[in-house]
């Protein structure tokens, strides 16, 4: 007999209903399962399992069978040789489950199999304690060494059925949901796999990278049909200035979204859209409609208080309170305003701003397809400057540090400020601090 505090692998689905779309074929719920069971079978015996698989119906495969199998899925921001030696450090006896041809000198590798299973008679839903340890996901290194979390699939469930709850998805059931963003980041496995899993909804394998390939994936999927993204590619799609597929909603995280972004989005693909607050500590905490406010709201369950410390969050999917690394305002327990990361304050001249607000004013600007402040390290009695680095393909440095002094204090003005052709975003968006620094190396000759 199941336990009370038993959660179901999946739910919202009859035996026949659609749980992914890969190359073009639709592969039934049943048929995940049964992939699932064959997979449990012939994975290695471990308590750690590392899933890199790209193709997201992989992944979620090999994420319900470890689930099954008691294994822990740990999830790194990325692949690199330095976090997968840490995990190998951290995690020993840990695998590494991939489908591509590439194998991680770190870890032992097994490859991802050709399943060949049969789908049962019977739709018998697997479920899995509450309180199992299902993932340790580590930050994003965007301020520093990467940092492991664990994540019950209590808490896990808890998260996407109340993103569920508030963006009224019952009536999307059988919704296609394309991704940008990698599953092995928080936002991508709550809003891509996870969502899907909890909510009847059918997720895409594929993760596609350029804006042609995601207009094409999308106009392949049937409505009612989802974007899950970030500013990044949604910058990238609208830029191309051609006629975007009609959506029925589009998730946006990983970074603050401007309203005017947001607008032009909506418009392009004539849908609204949501953006997400949350962070790898506590998974998924608030959501707005970008065009309408620029206030967060909690979603269900989740309260906020405050202390000298900062600002705190508990309840809902957040297994314990977590304090916040980013400055907000916060107007009552479930409603606030986001005013960057602390990591992200800058004081120049007795004067305060964030990076965040920077950033914002930056992309704000004409012609601008892509912009970062950066502070560097510290060096010494040396005084430290701002510098910025911005993709703007025909807009002069003058042009824009005209249109950043209408904008800005002059306090914050970027010394320098170097034109690039691109910036090293990982998979999220996001940009690694690491990556920064190298950028920083690699240009610090050039002339202001």
């Amino acid at each position: 007999m199941a336990a009370a505090t038993d959660l179901p692998l999946i739910r919202n689905y009859n035996a026949d209903s659609v749980f992914a779309y890969r190359r073009g074929i639709a592969i039934s719920a049943t048929h995940f399962l049964a992939d699932v069971n064959e997979l449990v079978r012939r994975l290695p015996g471990a308590s750690h399992i590392v899933n890199l698989c790209s193709d997201r119906y992989h992944f979620a495969v090999g994420f319900a069978a470890a689930l099954l199998r008691r294994q822990i899925n740990l999830l790194p921001p990325n692949q690199t040789p330095a976090v997968l030696e840490q995990l190998v450090r951290a995690y020993p006896g840990a695998y590494c489950l991939l489908d591509s041809e590439t194998e991680s000198a770190s870890l032992r590798t097994v490859k991802f199999p050709e399943l060949s299973s049969t789908p049962s008679a019977d739709f018998d839903v697997p479920l899995l304690p509450a309180t199992q340890v299902a993932a340790i996901l580590l930050t994003s290194g965007s301020t520093g060494q990467p940092v492991p979390h664990e994540k019950s699939w209590g808490g896990m469930v808890r998260s996407v059925l109340a993103e569920l709850e508030r963006l009224d998805l019952a009536q999307k059931s059988a919704a296609g949901i394309l991704g940008t963003v990698p599953p092995q980041h928080m936002y991508g496995l709550e809003s891509t796999v996870l969502l899907p899993m909890q909510g009847g909804l059918a997720l895409h394998a594929a993760r596609p990278f350029y804006p042609a390939d995601v207009r094409a994936y999308l106009e392949g999927m049937s409505r009612p049909r989802a974007l899950v993204t970030t500013p990044v590619h949604l910058r990238a799609l609208l830029a191309e200035n051609v006629a975007l597929p009609r959506l029925d909603f589009l998730i946006c995280a990983t970074a603050p979204l401007s309203p005017q972004l947001a607008a032009a989005a909506e418009a392009g693909f004539a849908a609204p859209l949501y953006e997400v607050y949350g962070c790898t500590e506590a998974g998924e905490l608030a959501m707005r409609r970008t065009v309408e406010t620029a206030e967060w709201q909690t979603l269900p369950g989740i309260a906020f208080r405050q202390d000298e410390k900062g600002t705190w969050a508990r309840g809902g999917n957040v297994d314990a309170e977590v304090l916040l690394n980013d400055v907000i305002e916060l107007h009552d327990a479930s409603r606030f305003l986001l005013h960057g990361r602390n990591a992200d304050l800058v004081n120049i001249a007795g004067k305060r701003t964030s990076i965040a607000n920077l950033n914002y004013h930056l992309n704000s600007i004409e012609g601008v397809r892509d912009g970062v402040f950066v502070m560097p390290e510290e060096q010494g009695e040396t005084v430290t400057r701002l510098m910025a680095f911005v993709v703007a393909p025909g807009v002069t440095r003058k042009a824009l540090m005209q249109a950043l002094r209408s904008r800005i204090d002059a306090a914050f003005l970027p010394r320098p400020l170097h034109l690039v052709a691109s910036l090293p975003r990982n998979t999220t968006g996001k940009l690694p601090r690491e990556a920064l620094d190298t950028l920083l190396a690699e240009l610090s000759g050039e002339d202001e």
